[in-house]
C-alpha cells in the first residue's frame, strides 16, 4: 500500500449521524425516507387509471417498438409504426399515450399512441382549421384523385391539385413521406378532412410574388422556365411568379401548336409586355425579342414582282400566303382566276399549298400585301376580238341558268350569255332547263362583243337558217293543215303542226261541228287565220274549217231566194202597212164619236 493511500485512510472520520441499523438491515435509507417514498409511489400508482390519456416520455426506440415511461411501476411498449407519421421522434420526447391496460396477463403495461391521438384528433384538427395552423401528416397511400394522409390519427384526403403549385406527374414518389399541411376543409357530418400542401407553398410564394411584381417593368427581359403548355399559350415560371405567353406572341409567323416553338422545362428569355399587380397577371412575349419580319423584308420588293409562299389560312373570300415568317399576303378569290363566276377560294387552293404569286399592292407602313395568281396567265380578254370574232362558231359548256337565258363558258375567264330567245327558232321555251342542262356542251355563234364589261352575246339558233322564211310560204292565211293538240291552257290550246311548228287556237276556235270541244292529243284540221313572222306566231282555228263552208253555202242560198221572192215580198209589206193604217183610222173615229157624246 502506498504511503499516499495510507495518509488518506488516516484522515477518514466517521459520519456522526450514520444509521448503523439500516446498514445492518441492508438499506441505505432510514425508515422515514422509506415510508415517504412508498407513500409517494402509492399515490402515483393510484393517479394512473385505465382508458385514460396521459403524457409519457420516450426512453428507448427500437426497430419495432418504442418504450415509453409514464411514471408507472413498469414501462409501456408501443409499436413503432404508430409513430411513422413522425420520423423525427427521439429519446426524451414527450408523447401522449392511451392506457389500454395497466397490467396484462404478464404484468405488462399496455399503451397506445394511436388511440391517444385519435381521442383528441377532431378537437385538434378543428383547431388547426380555425387557427390556420401548419401541421404534420404522413402520406399513407395513393387513392383516386389524390393521397391519403395520416393527421392526428385521422385519415385525411390530399387532392392531387393540392400537393404542389406545379403539376404533379408522379404521385407515387410522395407515398411514405411526412410533410407539412394546412387543413382547408372539414365535413363534420361525415368526418371528412381535406388538407393542402399547396396552400403553404402559395402562402410562401405570395410574398415572393408581391416582391417580384413590384420590381417588374414593361419591356424588361427575364429568364424563365416553361412550366405548362396549353392550346392558347405557354406558362412561364419567372422564379416564384408565373407569366403567360399567348400563342400569338410566340412567333411572328402563325403558330398552330405552341409545342412547335417551345418544350416543357425549357429555359428561355422573355419580355414583359404588361402586368396587373392586383390580379397578379403577367403578359409575356417571345417574338418581341426578334425584329419584326416586315422590317427585314427585302427593300427592293415592289408591285409586279413575283413571290413564292405557303398557304397558311383559307377563307371563302381568299387565301393568306406566308412569303416569310410573319409576312403574309392575301390572294382574294377574284385574283385566283380570270373567270367571272362567283366561286369559293377552296376551289383553287388549300392550306399547305406552295404557290407563286404576283404582288398587286404593298403597304409597308400598314404591313399589308395583296397578291394574285391569275396574273401569271395572260388575260383572255386582251385579244378577245381575234380569238372570238363576231360570227365565229365555238363549243361552250353550260355553267348556269337564269329565267332569261343560259350562261356558258368558252374558256376559263371567257363567259357568254345565250338569250332564251336565241335558243330555238321554232320552240317556245319557258325556261332554259327545257332545252339543255348544266355541264352540257352547246354549240354557239358570237353575236356581239362587249370588251369593256367582259360580256359576250351568243346565239344557238343562228347556227341554222331561219325556217320561218319557209314557213311563211307554207302556212299562209286561209290554208288548212293537220294538227295535234299538245297542251291545253286557260286561254286556248297549243297545236303541233308539221315541220315542228306550233300554233295557238283560242277556245271558241276549238268547237267541233257537233258542238263539242276538241280535247288534248286530238288530231284535227286547222285553218290559219293569222301568221306573224316577226313574233313567230300562228293563230289557228278548227271551227273555221266547217263554219266558213257553211257560210258560203248559206250565202248562196240567200242570194237565190232573194231574187225569187223579191216581187212577192213588196206587196205584202205594202198591204201590212195599209192594214195598220186602216186600224189606226178606225180607232181615231171611235175616239172622236165618244168625245162628241160627252159634250
Amino acid at each position: 500500500m502506498s504511503n499516499k493511500l495510507m495518509e488518506n485512510l488516516k484522515n477518514i472520520q466517521p459520519v456522526d449521524n450514520f444509521d448503523w441499523e439500516a446498514y445492518e438491515n441492508g438499506t441505505s435509507e432510514n425508515q422515514e425516507s422509506r415510508e415517504a417514498q412508498a407513500k409517494a409511489y402509492e399515490n402515483k400508482l393510484n393517479s394512473i387509471a385505465e382508458h385514460e390519456v396521459v403524457e409519457g416520455t420516450v426512453i428507448a426506440i427500437g426497430k419495432r417498438e418504442v418504450v415509453v415511461n409514464i411514471g408507472y411501476k413498469s414501462d409501456g411498449i408501443i409499436p413503432i409504426n404508430e409513430f411513422r407519421y413522425n420520423p423525427e421522434l427521439k429519446v426524451g420526447d414527450k408523447v401522449e399515450v392511451y392506457t389500454e391496460s395497466l397490467e396484462d396477463k404478464k404484468g405488462q403495461l399496455i399503451l397506445s399512441h394511436r388511440k391517444a391521438r385519435a381521442s383528441k384528433s377532431w378537437e385538434r384538427v378543428n383547431q388547426a382549421l380555425e387557427n390556420k395552423e401548419v401541421i404534420k401528416g404522413y402520406i399513407k397511400d395513393r387513392t383516386k384523385g389524390g393521397m391519403i394522409v395520416d393527421v392526428f390519427g385521422i385519415e385525411a384526403f390530399l387532392p392531387g391539385s393540392q400537393i404542389d403549385v406545379k403539376p404533379i406527374r408522379d404521385y407515387d414518389v410522395f407515398v411514405g413521406k411526412t410533410m407539412e399541411f394546412q387543413v382547408v376543409k372539414i365535413n363534420q357530418e361525415y368526418k371528412n378532412v381535406v388538407v393542402s400542401h399547396k396552400a403553404l407553398i402559395e402562402a410562401e410564394l405570395e410574398a415572393q410574388k408581391q416582391e417580384i411584381i413590384s420590381k417588374l417593368e414593361k419591356g424588361q427581359v427575364l429568364e424563365g422556365t416553361v412550366k405548362n403548355i396549353t392550346s392558347y399559350g405557354v406558362f412561364i415560371d419567372l422564379g416564384g411568379v408565373d407569366g403567360l405567353i399567348h400563342i400569338t406572341d410566340l412567333s411572328w409567323g402563325r403558330v398552330n401548336d405552341p409545342r412547335e416553338i417551345v418544350q416543357l422545362d425549357q429555359k428561355l428569355n422573355v419580355v414583359i409586355l404588361d402586368f396587373d399587380e392586383e390580379k397578379k397577371r403577367i403578359a409575356l412575349g417571345l417574338k418581341q425579342l426578334t425584329p419584326h419580319p416586315w422590317d427585314a423584308l427585302d427593300p427592293d420588293l415592289k408591285v409586279g414582282d413575283k413571290v413564292k409562299g405557303k398557304v397558311v389560312v383559307m377563307a371563302d373570300y381568299g387565301a393568306f400566303v406566308e412569303i416569310a415568317p410573319g409576312v403574309e399576303g392575301l390572294i382574294h378569290v377574284s385574283e385566283m382566276s380570270w373567270s367571272q363566276h362567283l366561286r369559293s377560294a377552296q376551289d383553287f387552293l388549300k392550306v399547305g399549298d406552295e404557290v407563286e404569286a404576283v404582288v398587286l399592292t404593298l403597304d409597308r407602313t400598314e404591313r399589308k400585301m395583296s397578291l394574285g395568281i391569275k396574273q401569271l396567265k395572260e388575260d383572255p380578254w386582251k385579244d378577245i376580238e381575234e380569238k372570238y370574232p363576231v360570227g365565229s362558231k365555238h363549243s361552250a359548256k353550260v355553267r348556269n341558268f337564269t329565267n332569261f337565258g343560259v350562261f356558258v363558258e368558252l374558256e376559263e375567264g371567257v363567259d357568254g350569255l345565250i338569250h332564251i330567245s336565241d335558243l330555238s327558232w321554232t320552240k317556245k321555251i319557258k325556261h332554259p332547263s327545257e332545252f339543255t342542262q348544266i355541264g352540257a356542251d352547246i354549240d354557239v355563234i358570237v353575236l356581239e362583243i362587249d370588251k369593256e364589261n367582259r360580256r359576250l352575246s351568243l346565239g344557238h339558233k343562228q347556227l341554222e337558217e331561219n325556217p320561218w322564211d319557209v314557213f311563211e310560204t307554207v302556212f299562209t292565211e286561209g290554208s288548212v293543215h293537220e294538227g295535234t293538240i299538245v297542251e291545253m291552257l286557260d286561254k286556248g290550246a297549243v297545236v303541233q303542226l308539221e315541220y315542228g311548228v306550233e300554233g295557238f287556237a283560242t277556245p271558241k276556235h276549238l268547237v267541233k261541228e257537233d258542238g263539242s270541244h276538241a280535247q288534248l292529243n286530238e288530231k284535227l284540221s286547222f285553218k290559219v287565220i293569222e301568221f306573224n313572222k316577226d313574233s313567230k306566231r300562228i293563230i289557228l282555228s278548227h271551227s273555221r274549217t266547217f263554219e266558213d263552208a257553211q257560210r258560203v253555202e248559206t250565202h248562196n242560198e240567200k242570194r237565190t231566194s232573194k231574187k225569187a221572192t223579191k216581187k212577192e215580198e213588196a206587196p205584202a209589206i205594202q198591204n201590212q202597212a195599209a192594214s195598220t193604217s186602216l186600224g189606226d183610222i178606225d180607232a181615231l173615229a171611235e175616239l172622236k164619236a165618244k168625245m162628241e157624246q160627252e159634250k
